[in-house]
């Protein structure tokens, strides 16, 4: 455009000239005159198309900045979704701890008020901690030092033992027997040949007797510590008296199974 309005100008001017209407230095300052303010033009022409070139580079970085920001108000939604989920997930496990917290504890009750009696005599303890009830008996009550036969005033305490551990079908019954440090006599090795085969044999006797008055073989677990699960020292008779036990627990079965896995 500029171009022809160039030549439009010098066309002009030469009829105007030729014509006689202007002289040589009026065309001339006339022809200056245009060139600049043609270049005035196309100074403007290129200012104005920096300025949409700037302004399209601003559109696109706007753009960007909100995409960018919807891209975060997502992420920040998404977070909060999470931490909703996780609160209203931690709730749960809080009453579902408090609810087991209390059933346990009323499980407990339970137990020490049916073998109320035994526990009055010193034949047992019943403890509670956590998810699991403890029933601890006596060594001297249920064996013959270095035997592992039920003897009959064991079996009588045993089977009541057993008539309160049917109630309680959500438990794995765990029992462990535990011996002190003095080893087994010579004379008996030929059939324990330490505290290891003594403490398994006990448990497992237990829990077979316990299966004839009636509780679920399939949710008792025999074992044995031998020596190495002391309560006391084992430098007095009475540290040593405490240590020779059998140890009852009922365990949640939630729990019995994270025990087998880990190993526990």
């Amino acid at each position: 455009m500029m171009r022809h309005l160039r030549i439009s100008i010098v066309v002009l001017a030469a009829g105007f000239i030729a014509s006689g209407c202007v002289s040589s230095g009026t065309f001339k300052k006339m022809e200056t005159g245009k060139n600049e303010e043609i270049a005035s033009l196309q100074q403007e022409k290129a200012a104005l198309e920096q300025q949409k070139v700037n302004l399209e580079k601003q559109n696109a970085d706007l753009k960007q900045q909100v995409s960018s920001l919807e891209q975060q108000k997502a992420a920040l939604e998404q977070q909060k979704a999470d931490a909703q989920q996780q609160v209203s997930s931690l709730e749960q496990e809080k009453a579902s701890l408090m609810a087991s917290s209390q059933q346990t504890q009323k499980q407990y009750e339970a137990l020490v008020q049916d073998l109320s009696k035994e526990v009055e005599k010193g034949e047992l303890q019943v403890k509670h901690y956590k998810n699991m009830l403890s029933v601890d008996l006596a060594e001297q009550i249920f064996f013959d030092s270095g035997r592992a036969t039920l003897k009959k005033g064991g079996k009588d305490v045993l089977k009541k033992v057993g008539d309160a551990l049917k109630g309680y079908e959500n438990k794995i019954i765990r029992v462990v027997g535990h011996t002190d440090n003095v080893p087994v006599a010579k004379s008996l090795q030929s059939t324990f040949p330490s505290n290891w085969e003594l403490s398994v044999a006990r448990a497992t006797n237990v829990v077979r007797f316990l299966q004839e008055v009636g509780v679920p073989p399939e949710r008792m677990v025999p074992s044995g510590r031998s020596e190495y699960d002391p309560v006391a020292p084992n430098d007095t008779p009475e540290g040593r008296q405490k240590n020779r036990r059998i140890e009852i627990m009922l365990i949640d079965k939630s729990l019995a199974s994270e025990m087998t896995r880990t190993g526990s």
